[in-house]
């Protein structure tokens, strides 16, 4: 198999497959639809809810991960935890909490977590809820519980788009650059959020010299990738339409600099075309699931 065979092969095998992905926008449903009945009374539309994270990006990897509903609340609701004297936004999850409760007796938890309602289903994923309104000239607000709460501006709009527009000029490598980022996240524990994996890819593509090369180039995507990131610790990205700025940290700087070195290897085996001796290393970036067969 070459490279490019052999990375194409590890990309099948870590997307989500239609199965996984059909499983998670079914609780997506039922979660809003849930709160359709409650807070409009009226039948359910997926026009009430908005499938956000990677599911809504298109970057779902497996085994499966959550999955993130963004779900449009009445302007009323808005303005009666608004009126609270102390963090109205906590009594707000609260409120969609003891829903959940009542209609999901045998979920295995039903918790918060600083902005969101998270429900774990016993099918092994769970779905986390954002109560959110739209905000007037553009973007959503949604409940931030720490401080005392507040309401937090957003745009998940903007940021599908981010990475939409960018797997667009890509010829698809951004999608596929950022699921096997989630790869390595997962398989080397790496202390890094995914948004931080999701804005890097799409910046790092922005200037890359072969960004919309086939597969046969991802062996040094993937090597190029690390070595710039390495250089982002504790760097600062905006979110997409928002002033928002997100700190990169550097938790995960140790565990980059060892996934460059080991991809730097593997290339240099791919170049001498010592396949199964590649295979090991990107095995020990990406697990079992990037596959060598000779």
């Amino acid at each position: 198999m070459s490279t490019a065979s052999r990375f194409d092969k590890f990309l099948q095998n870590i997307k989500a497959t239609p199965l996984q992905q059909t499983a998670a926008i079914t609780s997506a449903n039922a979660i809003a639809r849930k709160l359709q009945g409650y807070y409009f009374g009226t039948p359910y539309s997926d026009a009430s809810r908005m499938i956000i994270g990677s599911y809504g990006k298109g970057t779902a990897v497996r085994p499966p991960r959550d999955i993130d509903v963004l779900f449009f609340m009445p302007p009323a609701v808005y303005h009666r935890f608004n009126a609270y004297s102390f963090n109205g936004q906590s009594a707000l999850l609260q409120e969609v909490k003891g829903l959940f409760r009542q209609r999901f007796p045998n979920t295995r938890e039903i918790g918060g977590d600083g902005q969101v309602v998270v429900i774990d289903f016993s099918t092994g994923h769970k779905v986390e809820v954002l109560p959110a309104w739209r905000a007037e000239g553009g973007g959503l607000l949604v409940p931030d519980t720490h401080d005392g709460g507040t309401w937090r501006q957003v745009d998940h709009d903007a940021e599908i788009k981010f990475v939409e527009d960018s797997d667009a000029r890509s010829r698809g490598n951004t999608r596929n650059l950022i699921m096997m980022m989630k790869v390595w996240q997962t398989q080397c524990s790496v202390p890094i959020k995914s948004l931080v994996l999701e804005f890097r890819s799409v910046n790092f593509l922005s200037r890359w010299k072969y960004a919309k090369e086939s597969s046969h180039y991802y062996d040094w995507m993937v090597r190029d990738f690390f070595g710039e990131l390495i250089g982002k610790a504790n760097a600062w990205h905006t979110i997409p339409g928002t002033n928002e700025k997100k700190h990169y940290g550097d938790a995960w700087l140790s565990k980059a600099q060892s996934a460059y070195a080991r991809a730097a290897k593997a290339c240099e085996y791919e170049r001498d075309g010592k396949d199964a001796d590649a295979a090991v290393e990107w095995r020990k970036i990406f697990g079992n699931q990037y596959e060598f067969q000779h």
